[in-house]
C-alpha cells in the first residue's frame, strides 16, 4: 500500500514546508502552519476537459486582436467595475464579510441575465435559494440551480448544460477527489480554484467565485488564490447601514479605480445611480460641524457630507475616532490646524464621520474635514451651499486635486453655489463660484 503524502502549509499565504515550524518565513505570521494531505494515491488526477493541442510559439504580429464581446450583466454598477462586462473565460472572485450580500448580488445577477446561467451553491439548499429569489420578485427560465460541493461533479454538469456563466458559492466549500484534506483547507482551495481556472480558459465560460474573508479583512485561504483569479471584487458595507460598496483591487481587463454603490432593500440590492443625493443631509445646513466634500472615486464624482464633533476631553487622554476616513490622516490634519492655524486641539476629543457609512480615500477630503473640525470647534455653521475640494499639506498649504471639472459639474447638478479649492487649480468656465485659497489660514478667514 502506497504511503499517503503530507506536507505543511501556511494558512495565511500558502507557503509549503517539509516540517512544522512556529513562524512562516514568507508572511512572518505565527501559528499558521498546519499539516495537510497532499494527494490520495488511489485517486487519479481528473482533467475537466479534453486535452488541448500542444502549444507552439507564435510571433506577436500574427496574434489576432479580435476580442470576444463581453457578457453584459444587466447591472450597470457591476459592469462599470468589471470594465464593461464579464470577459468570457475569466475567473472572478467576489469577497466580503458574512451577511453583506454577496449571495444576493450573484443570485440577482443570475436572474437578470438573458443567457443560460448555472448557480452552484455549497452553503444553501435549493429551497433557500428559491425563497430568496421569490423575495426579489424576479424569474428567469434560463437560471439553473445546483447543490453540490464536489468539483468533478460540478464540471460534469457544466459540460452537459453548456451555460454561458457559472457561479459558485463558495470556493471554501468545494472539494476535489484529488486531495484528501477537508473543505476550506489551503490545498483544497488551491486545487479547486486551479481546476475551475483550467475549465474556464479551455471552455471560454466565465466563472464567478464567492470567497469568505478572515477577521482581519483578508480573503480566506492561500494568498495564491488572489494571484490565480483574473478579477478580485470586494463587497463592503456595514450591516447597520443600507449602502454597499463594490470595489476591485485587481482587474486584468479594466481599471481598478472604479466603484459601484448599492442600497440593500428587502427585495434585494438596488443600484444607486446618484449617490450624492443620498449622502448629503437636507437638514444640516444650519448646524456646526458639517461640511460637504467634492470627491472622486474612480471616474465617478460625488459629494459626501463630513460630520465632525469637537469637545473637551473628559477622561484625560483625548480621543481620536474616525468612521470612513483614515484616522492617521485625521491626526495629521489636527496637527496642521494646531501648528499652522493656531487652534488648540491637543486637549480636545475629535470625532469624525462620513455620512452613509461610506469609506473614501480621496485626498480632496482634507479641506472639507478641516472645515468641519473648525466649524465644530468654534460652533459656527458653514455657509449654505458651500463645498470643498483640496488637499492639505504639512505646512498648511492647499494642494490642487485632479479632474476639477467633474467635481464642479457634480456640485452644479446638486444646486451648490460655491466651491472652495486650492490656488493652483486651473478653473474651467462655469456658473459655479470658485474660491481659490493658498493655505489653511485663508480658510479660517473666509469661513469664520
Amino acid at each position: 500500500m502506497a504511503k499517503v503524502k503530507t506536507a505543511f502549509f501556511c494558512k495565511n499565504c500558502g507557503t509549503q514546508y517539509s516540517k512544522w515550524q512556529g513562524q512562516c518565513h514568507a508572511c512572518k505570521e505565527w501559528n499558521t502552519i498546519a499539516e495537510e494531505v497532499l494527494q490520495n494515491p488511489k485517486t487519479k488526477n481528473w482533467n475537466p476537459s479534453p486535452a488541448t493541442q500542444n502549444a507552439t510559439p507564435v510571433p506577436i504580429h500574427e496574434v489576432s486582436e479580435n476580442q470576444q464581446p463581453r457578457l453584459r450583466t444587466g447591472d450597470s454598477e457591476l459592469d462599470r467595475v468589471l470594465g464593461g462586462g464579464i470577459v468570457p473565460g475569466s475567473l472572478v472572485l467576489l469577497a466580503g464579510e458574512p451577511g453583506v450580500g454577496k449571495s444576493t448580488l450573484l443570485l440577482q445577477l443570475a436572474l437578470q441575465v438573458k443567457y443560460p446561467t448555472l448557480y452552484v451553491s455549497g452553503e444553501e439548499s435549493l429551497t433557500q435559494i428559491k425563497l430568496r429569489s421569490n423575495r426579489m420578485e424576479e424569474e428567469n427560465e434560463h437560471c439553473y440551480l445546483l447543490n453540490e460541493t464536489n468539483v468533478e461533479q460540478i464540471l460534469v454538469q457544466v459540460n452537459k448544460l453548456k451555460p454561458k456563466l457559472l457561479i459558485v458559492d463558495s470556493v471554501q466549500t468545494l472539494q476535489t477527489e484529488v486531495i484528501d484534506s477537508g473543505a476550506g483547507s489551503v490545498s483544497q482551495v488551491r486545487e479547486c480554484t486551479s481546476a475551475l481556472q483550467r475549465f474556464a480558459k479551455q471552455m471560454h465560460i466565465p466563472v464567478l467565485l464567492v470567497g469568505h474573508i478572515t477577521k482581519d479583512g483578508m480573503i480566506a485561504g492561500p494568498k495564491i488564490l488572489e494571484h490565480m483569479v483574473d478579477v478580485v471584487l470586494h463587497f463592503e458595507g456595514d450591516r447597520n447601514y443600507m449602502y454597499r460598496i463594490l470595489r476591485t483591487p485587481k482587474n486584468r481587463f479594466g481599471s481598478t479605480a472604479e466603484l459601484g454603490i448599492y442600497e440593500m432593500q428587502s427585495k434585494g440590492l438596488r443600484i444607486v445611480q446618484n449617490p450624492s443625493e443620498l449622502l448629503i443631509s437636507t437638514n444640516s445646513s444650519q448646524l456646526s460641524g458639517h461640511a460637504i466634500a467634492a470627491t472622486l472615486e474612480g471616474m465617478r464624482p460625488m459629494l459626501i457630507e463630513c460630520q465632525a464633533l469637537v469637545s473637551s476631553a473628559v477622561y484625560g487622554t483625548p480621543q481620536r475616532s474616525s468612521t470612513g476616513f483614515n484616522v492617521k490622516r485625521l491626526n495629521m490634519l489636527l496637527a496642521v490646524l494646531e501648528k499652522r492655524a493656531g487652534f488648540k486641539l491637543g486637549a480636545k476629543d475629535v470625532f469624525l464621520n462620513l455620512a452613509g457609512g461610506i469609506r473614501i480615500d480621496d485626498p480632496a477630503l482634507d479641506l472639507a474635514v478641516a472645515a468641519a473640525i473648525l466649524s465644530s470647534s468654534l460652533d459656527v455653521a458653514i455657509p449654505e451651499k458651500y463645498c470643498f475640494a483640496a488637499e492639505v499639506g504639512l505646512s498648511g498649504e492647499l494642494r490642487n486635486v485632479p479632474r476639477i471639472e467633474q467635481r464642479i459639474q457634480e456640485a452644479e447638478k446638486l444646486g451648490f453655489t460655491t466651491l472652495v479649492v486650492a490656488q493652483k487649480n486651473t478653473m474651467p468656465a462655469s456658473k459655479l463660484k470658485v474660491i481659490a485659497l493658498d493655505n489653511i489660514r485663508d480658510l479660517v478667514e473666509l469661513l469664520f
